[in-house]
């Protein structure tokens, strides 16, 4: 399977079934098939329609499409993205409000890196928006990083949360959600021992794999069932000649989507059933429930092997974060070091990805967190999805989690020796953002296009 002609080949099926949905489209909508009393060529271009979009969104990172916020002055304000830090696998990036004051509360949301882009988030940060400074990690699709820009697996990532921290300063409050849990926690365990001044003011962990085997999912059964040889070989292989990271070794995104949809294939396949009758009845829209759902569903990015079979091999199989001996450069991260960091989780009732009771797993690691800044909750009914993103988070989860943020606006406690002896082990984080360095290491400093940032 690693073979660049596997992957091109992958890419020229998506390619001939896009073709083959815009041509049946256009011959399904020709006039003259209007004196045909049948709907076949109704239902041809209902087809072809469906098809055609489906196909080409795959390859297609979605836009944020978050132009505007109605503020608490009634009046509409700009919304722009500016990025504030920015690397080769990922960017840090703010939704900058024009015309309103800044806001005290500051949210960093760490978007999973798990086979779709940051923009699975765009309903989190919408709902986030009116009240907070929302900044997110915006990973790259790594067929697009060329092979000279080295490797990237579970320890970078967790350095470049480290330095996303760092870059916004202690008066943040940190959302990981799904995947990055397990290495937000470690992320936060390092500032918390190495540069605490540094360290976030809350962490709130949502349906996050802490621990993979506090409660079976087919995503757990399926790791303990393959080998990693068996992963390899069956899911790695090389970027294709067509994009930039030609010869890097990945875990596409097509192969992770056709993944995605067997799990609820059923659904599925009903929905798009649905959807080409929709068309050919002339009740769809470009915007309606089932564009806009499958429109990002459908983009999916793809994982650098390393990182995919490092996530698999250390925090699934080793389950390095669940019994705390996860390592940055051989150097061991202690969770218990967290000590003033007030952390949330949340966790669905019907969450079949991360079941109840992985992520809570993460509060029994925190031995030095006192109990008053521990908190915990169970979202009835809700799915995956829904605690993040859905009507759970809109009416229950968001409003408890910005509760749990006001309560915990304390500046952080951290003793004179503590201050002196990670001023001297910290070490200074050196990067472009638009052109200008960011530089920290035990004070706040953000830069962006328009200058400093208030701590």
């Amino acid at each position: 399977m690693r073979y660049m002609a596997t992957y091109d080949l992958m890419e020229t099926v998506r390619n001939t079934n896009q073709w083959l949905g815009a041509t049946a489209q256009a011959m399904g909508s020709y006039p003259i098939t209007g004196l045909i009393p049948n709907p076949f060529f109704q239902i041809i271009a209902g087809w072809g329609e469906v098809t055609e979009r489906s196909f080409s969104r795959m390859v297609a990172k979605p836009d944020w499409g978050i132009s505007t916020l109605v503020g608490k002055d009634g009046r509409d304000h700009v919304v722009e993205v500016e990025t504030i830090v920015r690397r080769d696998f990922g960017d840090l990036l703010h939704f900058k409000v024009l015309g309103r004051k800044v806001l005290p509360r500051r949210i960093l949301l760490v978007a999973p890196m798990s086979g779709h882009y940051a923009t699975l988030l765009r309903h989190t940060v919408k709902s986030l928006l009116p009240d907070a400074e929302v900044y997110i990690t915006d990973w790259h699709n790594a067929r697009d990083i060329p092979v000279s820009r080295g490797k990237f697996d579970i320890e970078d990532y967790t350095t470049y949360l480290i330095d996303f921290m760092r870059a916004l300063g202690h008066n943040t409050h940190v959302i990981a959600v799904c995947q990055p849990a397990p290495l937000a926690l470690a992320a936060t365990a390092w500032l918390a021992e190495h540069d605490p001044l540094a360290q976030p003011r809350t962490l709130t962990l949502i349906g996050g794999p802490i621990d993979p085997d506090a409660a079976a999912t087919d995503v757990t059964d399926f790791g303990r069932r393959v080998t990693m040889g068996q992963l390899e070989k069956l899911a790695i292989q090389r970027v294709g000649f067509k994009y930039a990271g030609a010869g890097r070794m990945v875990y596409p995104g097509l192969m992770q989507l056709a993944g995605f949809i067997s799990m609820n294939a059923e659904h599925h396949a009903q929905a798009f059933v649905d959807q080409i009758l929709r068309v050919a009845k002339g009740e769809a829209g470009d915007h309606d429930k089932h564009n806009r759902f499958y429109d990002e569903y459908l983009a999916v990015m793809d994982m650098t092997a390393e990182f995919y079979l490092s996530t698999v091999e250390r925090i699934f199989k080793g389950r390095e974060i669940a019994q705390n001996e996860f390592t940055i450069n051989g150097k061991p991260i202690d969770i218990g070091m967290i000590t003033d960091v007030a952390v949330k989780v949340v966790e669905g009732e019907k969450d079949d990805i991360s079941a109840p009771g992985q992520c809570l797993a993460a509060l029994d690691l925190l031995t030095g967190l006192p109990k008053a800044k521990k908190a915990s909750h169970l979202e009835p009914g809700a799915g995956h999805y829904g605690i993040f993103a859905g009507k759970s988070w809109r009416n229950n989860i968001r409003p408890l989690v910005l509760d749990f943020i006001d309560g915990n606006v304390a500046p952080t406690k951290v003793s004179s020796a503590r201050r002196k002896a990670a001023a001297k082990k910290a070490e200074p984080v050196e990067q472009k953002a638009n052109g200008a360095k960011v530089r920290s290491s035990d004070q706040d400093v953000q830069v962006s296009e328009d200058g400093q940032l208030p701590v």
